[in-house]
């Protein structure tokens, strides 16, 4: 079973920077090499699911949220990891039936998310799933969707913070697990 360590030196080896995409100014980081690697992916995965459990390894969550886009890649198999649903969060106008919304800020720009009102059942415990923690403002918009359905952020679970954007002062005391922190 790989480490949380494994993860770590995979993300730290296989990520790629492209600057200035999609916008002047902007560093995107391509995770998409570590995906296409088996046991990477496998050891990123393993480390992502981690926060869905307790000391002992027994599931702590009902649902895994998955973040459009790059954090459906990553949420499916979490949730599969776990025993445990996928739902996803989606742009505006995506989904076919009702949905909550809300409107937030991103590193360049601005979004809405969306969730179906079903997605989550009242009292369920979520944990979310991301690729990258950056403003802070996609965690805690999917936050305010699962507290509208009924449900309970546990904690999100990503794979890499961009601790300069200071993203904590926007998530506040939201329990976050990072494998790599920039």
């Amino acid at each position: 079973m790989p480490d949380r360590r494994t993860a770590q030196e995979a993300l730290t080896r296989l990520t790629v920077d492209v600057p200035d995409w999609p916008e002047a100014g902007v560093t995107f980081k391509d995770i998409t090499p570590v995906l296409a690697d088996h046991h990477a992916f496998s050891a990123v995965i393993t480390a992502l699911a981690a926060a869905g459990r307790d000391d002992h390894g027994t599931v702590v969550v009902d649902k895994v949220v998955g973040m459009e886009a790059r954090g459906f890649i990553l949420a499916a198999p979490v949730a599969l990891a776990l025993g445990i649903g996928f739902v996803p969060v989606r742009k505006a106008g995506k989904l076919p039936r009702a949905a909550h919304a809300v409107a937030y800020a991103l590193e360049y720009g601005e979004a809405t998310l969306e969730v179906h009102r079903d997605g989550i059942a009242p009292g369920e415990r979520v944990l979310m799933v991301d690729d990258v923690l950056a403003t802070g403002g996609t965690v805690d918009a999917t936050r305010r969707l699962i507290e509208a359905c009924g449900g309970t952020a546990t904690g999100a679970s990503v794979l890499m913070e961009l601790s300069f954007l200071e993203p904590r002062t926007v998530t506040g005391d939201l329990p976050i697990s990072t494998l790599l922190t920039i």
